[in-house]
């Protein structure tokens, strides 16, 4: 299985990819927020948005999603290895629903720019962090 590490290290790679959209996405949302007076910065930020999430977001959560699965595919025993790998895909099944809620977000704000509020937007923002933190730690340390 020489080619399971080339399928971890793309897991990787897409994962750090799907997390710098969900780590800046709600940033362009406080912007968005709170400049929706500004009609030609909310354009320019909307293009943004668009682009960062469609362009970028969501093929790589898909690779992440599908190099995994192909990852578990090959190494099924990986389940009777400890509960950690369960631990790490229900932390996964929140990111996933984040993610698609960040595009919720992202047309309701095309509607209504004053869509709740840049603290709200920066409260959604940590979200990601503390997922992503469980999910490192279920994986590195497999607590159990």
């Amino acid at each position: 299985m020489a080619y399971y590490t080339w399928i971890l290290a793309f897991h990787v790679m897409s994962f750090v990819s799907w997390m710098a959209m969900l780590f800046y996405l709600p940033r362009l949302f406080i912007y968005h927020r709170e400049h929706a007076d500004n009609k030609a910065f909310g354009d320019v930020v909307k293009i943004q948005e668009y682009k960062l999430y469609t362009y970028i977001g969501v093929p790589a959560m898909w690779a992440t999603i599908l190099s995994g699965t192909l990852m578990l595919y090959l190494n099924p025993g990986i389940f009777q290895s400890g509960g950690w790998m369960h631990a790490k895909l229900f932390f996964l099944a929140i990111l996933i629903a984040y993610s698609f809620s960040l595009n919720a977000i992202r047309k309701k704000l095309i509607v209504d720019p004053y869509y709740k509020s840049g603290k709200y937007f920066r409260i959604y923002n940590e979200v990601p962090t503390l997922l992503m933190i469980f999910i490192v730690i279920m994986v590195v340390v497999k607590p159990f």
